[in-house]
């Protein structure tokens, strides 16, 4: 196969933090509801605040660099093994950040 293919990963970390919530569960909070009625409707009386779609969830995850590099197609079954050669060569993985994922994966040639 000719052709190039741009990948994309980060480092993970051992204390890096997580998190998927339904909105629901989120709206439950009654300090998150007063924030947010505090935000967006300041001096309104009365109100409720609700979704009409309840599987919408929000991530609350350690905001990571990303880092990219160029392979050849051919190399495709080993994307991981080669981010982790580009991050040991740049220098990036440290005591408790030894983990690599992948973000995205393009086609660039």
């Amino acid at each position: 196969m000719d052709g190039k293919i741009m990948v994309t990963y980060k480092i993970v970390c051992k204390n890096d933090f997580n998190l998927e919530l339904p909105i629901g569960k989120l709206l439950e909070n009654e300090k998150v509801v007063r924030a947010i009625k505090n935000e967006f409707a300041k001096g309104v009386r009365n109100l409720d605040l609700f979704t009409k779609d309840s599987s919408s969830k929000i991530n609350i995850e350690t905001k990571k660099e990303l880092y990219q590099f160029e392979v050849n197609k051919d190399d495709f079954a080993d994307l991981i093994s080669l981010a982790e050669e580009d991050a040991n060569s740049r220098k990036l993985m440290k005591k408790d950040c030894s983990y690599i994922e992948l973000v995205d994966i393009q086609t660039i040639s």
